[in-house]
Order: structure tokens, then sequence, then C-alpha cells
């Protein structure tokens, strides 16, 4: 059956709203926290770290959680009103800027990043679960994924360009009142688009009725699905690379380039490339193999990120073209990736009979916090062992490092992914039979 197009804008608003949060951490949260919040980058790469593996953890909790809920709203949706109160409360206290000392501020940080990363994992696995119990078919996912992704991108790119306006304006002069004041506004956009993809999206897929229900009977499943395994690791190196650059833009501009009045329409004209990439998607799948494509992506994106170091701090042309084009190569991947996950979950229905699509999407959630965790990690830490100083002209081995952050070292990371593709084992060929069986209710012995 094909999705109507109000149920997939529907859909694709809930990661509309996610995006008021995610790009903001995405591309802001480091540079608030060392040049508004008064951090030092190594703090703030420490704390990065922590954080996000504390909440990285919790993912695989809420996806059980969400597995094993029973409403007559389904197990997933209800996720969307529940989580609205606390993801808008913590994201105004994360940006809250409090008058404490250094230990204090310190202590904020960490209580807060914390708050505010459980709330999103609170919300959001269900949301990305909703997914693969929406419709059976690959192709129809497939699109639905990209109507996500267009709604995340384009979304994203509002919130890259409107954010540093907002602050601005809000702030008056103070950026501390600013970005409390921006998140206060986004909290209530995005409560208002979660509901929306409450009330226009439908759960057509149930486990059993006699499923058992062991947590650890569910890990064991998960370990040993090896399509999933190899996303995993993928989702991991790939967000180490769009992290690692999306974190580094702004002080890429800041301090670089000098140009920091164009940290918006950068971000933006990335995002709106993203967004064209993921509406390129359904497409681009009945020309090739899901993962063929991300490997020609993939390989695209690591030429062009190595290609980036060579770039003049004067040539803000070539900066925006390649910026634009690696967005172009990137903004099918989440759609791909998305619908490779809800394909692993069937094939693990195929292959045990048993159903837990929260908790496959949400190990998911964890390889790519585990990836933001480590690319914050390293931000941090690199500046800091280069003498970076918050708010003043940048050593030549700090701005080096800047560089670094943004070209070389995410091109390596898109290069290991290449391979890491090669071992995926799902083809097109074999998810049609694997469709087909699930739905005659024919499972394999041995696989």
């Amino acid at each position: 059956m094909a999705l109507s197009i109000k149920e997939k804008v529907g859909y694709a608003c809930g990661d509309v709203a996610s995006n008021f949060y995610w790009r903001v951490f995405d591309v802001f949260l480091f540079i608030f926290y060392t040049d508004v919040f008064g951090l030092s980058a190594a703090t703030v790469g420490t704390m990065m770290l922590v954080t996000r593996l504390v909440d990285a953890f919790s993912d695989p909790i809420m996806g059980a959680v969400a597995d094993r809920t029973i409403t007559k709203w389904g197990r997933f949706r209800p996720y969307l009103l529940w989580g609205i109160i606390p993801i808008v409360a913590a994201g105004v206290l994360t940006f809250t800027v409090p008058d404490l000392d250094d230990s204090g501020k310190v202590i904020w940080a960490y209580a807060t990043y914390i708050f505010m990363m459980l709330a999103y994992t609170f919300i959001n696995v269900p949301y990305g679960a909703l997914l693969g119990v929406v419709t059976h078919d690959t192709q129809q996912r497939t699109t639905l994924t990209s109507f996500r992704f267009i709604g995340a991108f384009s979304g994203g790119s509002l919130v890259a360009y409107l954010t540093p306006e907002l602050v601005t304006w809000f702030g008056q002069g103070d950026e501390a009142t600013g970005w409390q004041l921006t998140m206060m506004l986004y909290g209530c956009i995005a409560a208002a688009l979660f509901t929306i993809t409450f009330l226009s999206t439908k759960e057509r897929i149930s486990p059993p009725a006699n499923q058992q229900t062991p947590v650890l009977l569910d890990i064991r499943d998960l370990l040993a699905n090896k399509p999933w395994v190899v996303l995993f690791s993928l989702a991991l190196i790939i967000m180490m690379t769009i992290s690692l650059r999306g974190s580094t833009g702004t002080f890429y501009f800041k301090y670089y380039a000098n140009r920091e009045n164009l940290i918006g329409s950068f971000s933006m004209a990335y995002m709106i490339a993203l967004a064209i990439g993921a509406a390129s998607t359904p497409l681009l799948t009945k020309l090739m193999d899901k993962r063929k494509l991300l490997m020609v992506l993939m390989s695209i994106v690591a030429v062009l990120s190595a290609i980036f170091y060579m770039v003049p701090k004067d040539n803000i042309a070539l900066m925006f073209a390649l910026q634009i084009a690696i967005g172009l190569a990137l903004g099918p991947k989440s759609p791909l990736v998305f619908s490779m996950y809800a394909d692993t979950a069937d094939y693990s229905f195929w292959r045990t009979g048993r159903r837990a699509t929260a908790m496959i999407f949400s190990a998911a959630a964890f390889a790519q916090k585990l990836g933001g965790a480590l690319a914050g990690a390293m931000i941090g830490w690199l500046l800091s062992s280069m003498g970076y100083v918050a708010n003043q002209a940048q050593s030549g081995a700090s701005e080096n490092g800047i560089v670094l952050l943004m070209t070389l070292i995410p091109a390596i990371f898109a290069a290991l992914a290449v391979p890491l593709l090669a071992l995926y084992p799902l083809s097109n060929q074999q998810l049609e039979h694997i469709q087909k069986d699930n739905i005659e209710g024919k499972y394999p012995n041995d696989v």
C-alpha cells in the first residue's frame, strides 16, 4: 500500500522538530560552550565524550521500553507527546548561562547536557522506530525516509541560518540571554511539529501476540544480526565525518577565514544541499543498489574533503562550492542508512521470528551518539593541545588544527566507510525474498 502524502509529510515533521535541537548541537554547541559559556576547549571535549557516552547507553534501554509499550495509540507514537515537556525544558536549561563559579558552571553544563540528551532519546528513539512499523515495503520506506530527511535538512538549514540572527536579536548585546530565548522559541515550534507527527501517522506492523520479550534475547538477536553490526560500525564512522565538519565549520569561518558573518549562510547552503541530496534518494536507489550507492557517495565525500584542505583562506566561493558538493553527496546517506536499518529489522524477524524494532533503531542511535561523542572529544583535545584561546586571534598551530578538523581528518573517516560497506550482505533480491517470507509467515530454520 502506497503511503499518503499527508502521512509522509506528517512523519517528516518529526525530524524537522528534532533538528531544532540536533542541528544546534551539531553546529553551535561546541562554540557556545567555549565562547559564551566560558569553558575551555579541553573541558568541553571531555564533557562531550562523557555525557554522550552516558546518554548513548540509554538508547538501548529506551528501545527496550518502547518495544514493550502497549497503548491504544501504538507502541511508539505516544512518546511523541509524552516527550514534549522534557525536551523543551532541557533545551532552555542547556543554553542557560548560570551565575556560578567555574566549578559550578562545569557541573551545570554536565547536568543540563545529560538531561538534554536523555530527553532527546526519550522522544527520538520511538520516532525513529516508527519508520519500521509504518509499512513493510522497502521502497516505500526509502521514500518515507527521504521525506523525513528532506524535512530534517530543510529545518536544519533554517536553524543554521537563523540561529545567529535570532541570538543577536533576542540578546540585544547579551549573547547568553539571546541563546536562552532562541531555544525557548525552538522548543515551542518543535512541540507543535511533534504533535503533527503523532496525529498524522499510523502503526501497521506489530510483533506476534505470543512473542517472548526478554531484553537479553533482544540483545543476543541484535549481535547475531550481521547486517545490523555492519551498519552500527558504519554509523559511528560516518557520524565522525559529519560531526567533525559540522562543529568545526563555525571555528573555521570565525578564526581561519575571518568571516564570522558567513557562518549562517555557509551552514544553510550545506543544509539545502543535504536536503536536495536526500530528495534524490528514491531515484538513485532505482538506479543502484543501496550498498553500492553509499560506497560511491562516501568516496566522493572523502575526495572533496581532502581537496578542501588546499583551499586558500580568502577563496570563499570555492569553500561554498565544495561544501555544497559535499552536502549533495552526504544528503542521501541518512535516508539510505535508516532505510537499511528498517531492512535489518525485517531480516531479524525473518531469521528469529521475533520483532525488536525499537531496539534496532535505538542501537543505531547509540552508534551515532558515540560517533558524535568521539568527534567532540577529538575537537576539544586537539584544539586545546594546539593552543586554542576563545575570542582571540589563533596561533598558527591552532589555526592549522581547525583546518585539519574541517578537511583531512573527516576525509580519512569517510574513506574508511567504503571498505566497511563491502561487508554489508543484504542485496535488493534478498530483501524481496525476506519481505515475501515475512508476509507469508515463512522463516528459515537455519540462516
